[in-house]
């Protein structure tokens, strides 16, 4: 297009229609997605609103105003001699609608700004309520607009949730009615179900505060400060009431009225989450939501579950099994290996095969002496304490059947036995420990060798 006169009549500019043809409407909209620097909407110089006409250069694929086109403005890379188009915002965008694009731009921004119809529909006085919200659902939520716009489905599919607990989370019931003076009753801690509160409350002496208010006469020349603090001090009494109440809510939501239910829960995360981090947790219980609060440490929990499922993983791949269908079967060969082995020592201990005891074995057999051993390796994958132990104290837990949490504590006794004294020993360790002779042993033998203690 050749350079035009800047000497624009709004005229001529009227009789300019949009599109002029096929192809000035494709490479308009050619022209509004291939460009991502310029805001449809508003003139890049002086971000004023483009509506009814406006200029498009060709060369700069910018929006321009009329007011900054016929002061031949020039910004960025556009020059008041490039070539360019006169565009409208006064036409109909969408097929089979009377809404113009100036009316379109208009409802996207009201939206934007407001987010509430009754006020959106305050900037279209001569179109009604329903009419603009059929319109935005029709043309925008539906995508009968343009085949580029998501469509929105009225019906929206919720996937159902992953939920991360093996358990059936319920609402805490009314806790049983146990007979006085039995130990039910009193495991209650004084609660009474009959009358559904406390026979000893929280901060009993709470009322000791206002029992000893009299009343104030009015000829008293204090009577005004005297007022005033009696009313701190009921207001005192009041805070106290709404603390002891707190408490008492915290305790009927969560349920922990049920000692059994609340005791089972406890023991049920002692492996996965362990009883040290429980506890932690448990601080943060009247912050919480009952059912948010249990759908957290059940999720807690069945990580804790994971991480002792990947462990036993590692411990088959150190072994060599690579394979699930490996694992399963050196798993049940190891089940029957325990099993024959508890059979064979339950036959040496009857008294009839053996031949110790038995008066008719003519056979005379050499004397000899045999160590106690510790038996088979145990599986502590898993147990309470198992992440805190490197893998020589893993082994060495295995071998020597100990727990993890039990070796964590007696390694911390000997070791505060050696800060003490400077060294530890055997008999010391013995004394200390009061565990089997062999395994204070190995647990003593182990932590010399590593460092840990001095002998």
């Amino acid at each position: 297009m050749a350079n035009t006169n800047t000497d624009l009549t709004e005229e001529d500019a009227a009789d300019l229609q949009f599109p002029k043809d096929k192809q000035s409407s494709a490479a308009y909209q050619k022209a509004k997605i291939s460009d991502k620097n310029v805001v449809i909407g508003r003139c890049p110089n002086c971000f004023s609103e483009l509506v009814l006409r406006y200029v498009f250069c060709e060369p700069c694929k910018l929006h321009i105003c009329l007011e900054c086109f016929a002061n031949g403005a020039e910004f960025r890379d556009h020059k008041n001699d490039h070539d360019y188009r006169i565009l409208t915002t006064n036409f109909v965008l969408f097929d089979n609608s009377d809404w113009t694009a100036e009316e379109e731009l208009k409802l996207l921004e009201s939206l934007q700004f407001y987010g509430n119809w009754n006020l959106v529909a305050l900037d279209f006085p001569n179109r009604t309520l329903s009419e603009i919200k059929e319109h935005y659902e029709y043309f925008y939520l539906d995508g009968y607009g343009s085949k580029q716009m998501p469509v929105h489905k009225k019906e929206l599919v919720i996937p159902e949730p992953i939920i991360p607990y093996n358990i059936q989370i319920t609402d805490s019931e009314d806790p049983p009615r146990y007979a006085p003076n039995t130990i039910g009753y009193q495991s209650l801690a004084g609660y009474n179900p009959p009358r559904g509160d406390f026979e000893n409350e929280y901060d009993k002496n709470a009322e000791d505060l206002v029992a000893s208010l009299e009343t104030i006469d009015l000829d008293d020349p204090y009577y005004e400060t005297l007022t005033d603090l009696q009313y701190a001090i009921t207001q005192s009494y009041n805070n106290r009431l709404r603390e002891r109440q707190r408490r008492k809510s915290i305790i009927a939501q969560h349920g922990l009225l049920l000692l059994r239910k609340t005791f089972t829960w406890l023991h049920r995360y002692d492996l996965s989450i362990t009883r040290s981090v429980c506890e932690k947790f448990l601080r943060f219980m009247p912050l919480c939501d009952p059912t948010k609060f249990e759908m957290l440490m059940e999720g807690m929990h069945r990580t804790g579950e994971l991480k002792i499922y990947i462990e036993r993983l590692l411990s088959l791949r150190r072994m060599g099994i690579t394979t699930m269908a490996e694992g399963r079967m050196f798993l049940k060969l190891n089940q029957i290996h325990q099993e024959n082995k508890q059979h064979i020592k339950m036959f040496r201990t009857k008294p009839q095969y053996n031949w110790k005891n038995n008066k008719n074995a003519n056979v005379i057999l050499p004397k000899f002496s045999r160590k106690r051993t510790l038996g088979a390796p145990l599986d502590i994958v898993g147990l309470p304490g198992f992440d805190k132990l490197t893998e020589k104290e893993k082994e060495m837990c295995s071998n020597t059947r100990l727990v993890p949490a039990t070796y964590l504590e007696l390694k911390d006794t000997l070791i505060a036995e050696y800060m003490k004294f400077g060294h530890v020993k055997l008999q010391k360790a013995r004394n200390l420990l009061k565990i089997d002779v062999n395994k204070t042993r190995k647990l003593y033998d182990f932590l010399v060798a590593e460092g840990y203690i001095k002998s």
